[in-house]
């Protein structure tokens, strides 16, 4: 039986040795390929063009360029297959984790990350899917509600249409920072259920994951800063 190819992954961090020990991490999964490192912005982008990775682990403050904007050049270059990029930062402060999201990038994990969480990170997005620490999404949603992210729109903003109203509840939810069980549990519905919602919101607002999905939950008006869903723990 023919083995599934690995998920090729590149990092990108002016510190040495800290891709080092990422690359050392990321060679502990057997299912993980480094197959690119480059210590700028600017080394970023043209390393993405010529490896061709699937997933970058991208570092924030870098020389030449910095990590959101070699974000967005690598997303408007790129041939073919776009990369997945997950942030990889000791810092999460909002004003990072609002301009990366719009950048492009498909998540924020923190530096001092366990090494099967990274990997496990590393899947998620080559799967399609964001990953955003706890305390990020935290702080995303802090953004929005303090009042501080983009001023929310009508109610009845035209890009909410195509929703059903269940297709409506959910993506309230998910923009209230709750994970598929916890909205199965509030709707009285099945994970698997709540999935297929999921993935028809996000077909039907052209939105590429989750995070995407709550600042549209934000910007639409359809989640109200005073009125947000409990977050679980």
């Amino acid at each position: 039986m023919t083995s599934p190819a690995r998920i090729r992954v590149a990092i990108v961090d002016d510190q040495e040795m800290v891709r080092t020990g990422l690359r050392m991490i990321l060679r502990q999964a057997p299912d993980l390929l480094v197959v690119g490192e480059a210590a700028d912005g600017a080394e970023a982008v043209s390393m993405a063009a010529r490896v061709a990775p699937a997933v970058i682990l991208m570092d924030i403050r870098l020389p030449v360029c910095d990590g959101i904007e070699a974000t967005r050049r690598i997303r408007a270059v790129a041939a073919g297959a776009v990369p997945r990029i997950l942030i990889l930062t000791t810092f999460d402060l909002d004003e990072y984790v609002y301009a990366a999201l719009e950048a492009g990038a498909s998540g924020f994990i923190l530096k001092d990350v366990l090494a099967r969480d990274l990997h496990a990170a590393v899947r998620t997005v080559h799967a399609g899917d964001a990953v955003t620490a706890p305390a990020v999404t935290r702080r995303l949603i802090a953004h929005f509600a303090g009042g501080t992210g983009p001023p929310p729109a009508p109610r009845d903003d035209i890009r909410l249409d195509p929703l059903t109203t269940r297709e409506r509840e959910v993506l309230t939810l998910i923009a209230g920072g709750m994970t598929n069980t916890e909205i199965a549990a509030r709707l009285s519905l099945s994970r698997g259920t709540v999935k297929t919602h999921v993935s028809h919101v996000l077909a039907k607002l052209g939105l590429r994951d989750r995070v995407q999905a709550v600042i549209c939950g934000y910007q639409t008006g359809l989640v109200q800063p005073d009125r947000q869903p409990p977050i679980g723990p």
